[in-house]
This record gives C-alpha cells, structure tokens and sequence, in this order.
C-alpha cells in the first residue's frame, strides 16, 4: 500500500505536517489521529487517569468537554481523574504567591460540574494537584491552607515547574523554570509543611534530575513524592541518537529512587518530544503494538523495579495527545501490563491513584 505523506489529505482533507506548540508540546492533529481507531482491550478493567491538564490557550482548548470526548471515543472505563498543575488561570493580580490560586479555583468548579453527574458517569479531577511555591519555605503553610479552602478535599498536593536541562533542546514547559528549585535551601522547609497537611508532591524532572528528587525524598521521608512521566527518561538535545547510553543512566536512577518507600511513579508521559520518539512524523499514528514495544524497557524496569503498589498509568492528556490518541494510549498500557495478575493490574490501573490521591467518590 502506498504510503501517505505528511499533509496528504484525508477525506477530502488536508493532514498539516507535526509542528511544535509555543509550549514545545507536539500540535494536537485530529485528522491524523482519526487514521488509528483501535477497539478497546479489556473494556471492564475500572480506570483511574491520575494525570491530566485542563486549560484554554490561544493555541489549543482542553477542558470538560474535550477530555470527556477522549474519554467516551476511547470506550475504556475511566472513573475518575486527577487534575495536574499546568499554569491555567491563574489570577491576573494580587500577590504573586498568591495568583495560583486562580488555577484551583477553575479546576474545582469543573469538578463540582462532574460531580453533579449532569456530565456522565466519570468524576473529573476528583484530585486537585495545584501550585504553591514551596522555595517559600515555612511561609507556603497559608498557601496551602488557602488552596485547601478552594478546593476541600479535592485538593491532594502541589506541583511546583521543576524540569530544567542547560541544553536548550531539552525544553517541556510553556514557561522554563529557573534551574535548581529542588536544591533551593527552603525547598525542604515547604516540603514539610505539605507532608504536615497530610498533601502530595508531584515532581517532573529529567532523568538528569533524579538525584535531586532522591535527596528530597530522603529529607523528608514522611512525604509522598510522586514522580511524572516515567522519570523523564530524555531522547533530544545531548540524547538524541544514543538511547541506550541513556537508558543505562536513567535505570541507575531510578532504581535508587525505588528504594525509598516514599516515593511512586507514574507510567507515562512518554509520547512527548523530549522523549525523543518520532511517532509523530510517521504518515499514520502509532498502533498500541507499536508503542508497548518501543516503552516496553522503560515500562517494565519501573514496575519491577516499584511493584504496581507504587506505579500508576498515566495518560498526560492533552500533552501526550500530539502523538496518540486516548483509546490506543491505553490500549498500549494495557498490553504492557498483559503478564500482571488480576490484583497487579487493578493496582496499576486505578488501585495506587485511588490511594495515593485519597480519592473520593472513584469506585
């Protein structure tokens, strides 16, 4: 069969070639994706989504509608959500500190329209992960307690912009962080204020990374710290052309992050640019064979290495999306975890959110 190239149309359409948002996240091309449909494996197996954004951007829109669409396409059963810090609405003034809040204020009003069930059955962000600046040291006690009256119970733990690389390749975010938030002499102080309010950390960091991550964890061993994205495993910049010269030295990290208790994975997020998979230039998207096999290493190193009891799939949405779509995301999850028990997939697939994010309201 004679293969598509890039911008060939589709019924009668034009499919526009990849191209990167301002935020270095791949374009979102329906049309492309509409080219891979994939019945839904083990449709009955209850889903958790413990990671997903919300916003509206010039260039791209992703709220209730848009993620209960993906959602109800891809015929698996999601339950619930966990909504991911993004820097969406926050306040136009007041204190700095202070303009996050805007961010949780939005997410817990399109929670409570979810939860009134005129939506459907499935709970979004029935968790709340928002920002406060925890360099603020003892001084984010108040910031918490405010998001935590924003959001009730709703609110389950913080994100502050940590994923930083001096190669200006390696770039994730809309807006870059400063380099070196986890080693900032306060950045424990606020990490133990969380934990004392019985909240979560949500780190993304490059595998680069990792040793800092490691070091708070230990600082503050009553903290969970959740890792994004599989440890942000890196495929451009320096890495681009030598992934298994990375993969040695992202596995040695991860593997000493596995043996502190206090600390979960997350499986996912791999279908970004900074990951250095080309799915996206391809004429067709990925199948889900085709993404279980080339996240295969990466994905079975961290369930061994964790135990499903500290793993939990993720999905990354609308991120991840530039290059598959919901329905087949999960599909590749589920084939990478093909050779788990009954108990272990539950685990991995909602089990560990449910009970890392003290979700209610997710059965």
């Amino acid at each position: 069969m004679r293969r598509r190239r890039a911008g060939a149309t589709l019924a009668g359409m034009t499919v526009p070639p990849p191209s990167l948002t301002p935020a270095r996240q791949i374009a979102i091309r329906e049309d492309w994706l509409a080219l891979r449909r994939e019945a839904p494996l083990d449709p009955a197996l209850p889903i958790v989504d413990p990671h997903h954004h919300l916003w509206d951007r010039e260039e791209e829109r992703y709220l209730l509608a848009e993620l209960l669409r993906d959602i109800a396409e891809s015929g698996h059963d999601v339950r619930a959500t966990v909504f991911i810090q993004c820097g969406a609405m926050y306040r136009a003034d007041g204190p700095e500190e202070e303009r996050s809040l805007g961010e949780t204020e939005f997410v817990n009003g399109i929670a409570a329209a979810s939860a009134s069930g005129s939506y459907g059955p499935v709970r979004a962000a029935a968790g709340i992960v928002g920002h406060v600046d925890l360099t603020l040291g003892d001084r984010a006690t108040p910031l918490l307690e405010a998001h935590r009256a924003a959001a009730g119970a709703r609110f389950r733990g913080v994100r502050n912009r940590t994923a930083w690389h001096p190669d200006p390749a390696v770039r994730s975010n809309l807006v870059t962080p400063p380099p070196g938030p986890l080693e900032h002499p306060h950045f424990v102080d606020g990490a133990r204020r969380l934990a004392s309010q019985g909240l979560v950390l949500d780190v993304w960091a490059y595998q680069t990374q990792l040793p800092h991550v490691a070091a708070l964890a230990r600082a503050v061993p009553e903290l969970t710290v959740i890792v994004d994205h599989c440890g942000g495993p890196l495929g451009v910049g320096p890495f681009a052309g030598r992934r298994d010269e990375g993969f040695a030295a992202w596995r040695r990290e991860v593997l000493a992050l596995a043996a502190l208790p206090n600390v979960v994975m997350k499986l996912g997020g791999l279908a970004m640019e900074v990951g250095g998979y080309d799915f996206h230039r391809r004429d067709a998207p990925p199948s889900s064979e085709e993404l279980a096999t080339a996240w295969r290493p990466v994905v079975e190193t961290l369930i061994e290495a964790f135990g499903p009891a500290r793993c939990m799939f993720e999905s990354n949405f609308p991120v991840d999306k530039g290059m598959v779509g919901y329905g087949v995301l999960w599909n590749a999850f589920k084939r990478l975890s093909a050779g788990a028990g009954d108990a272990e997939r539950a685990a991995l697939f909602a089990g560990t959110a449910r009970r890392v994010y003290r979700l209610r309201g997710a059965e």
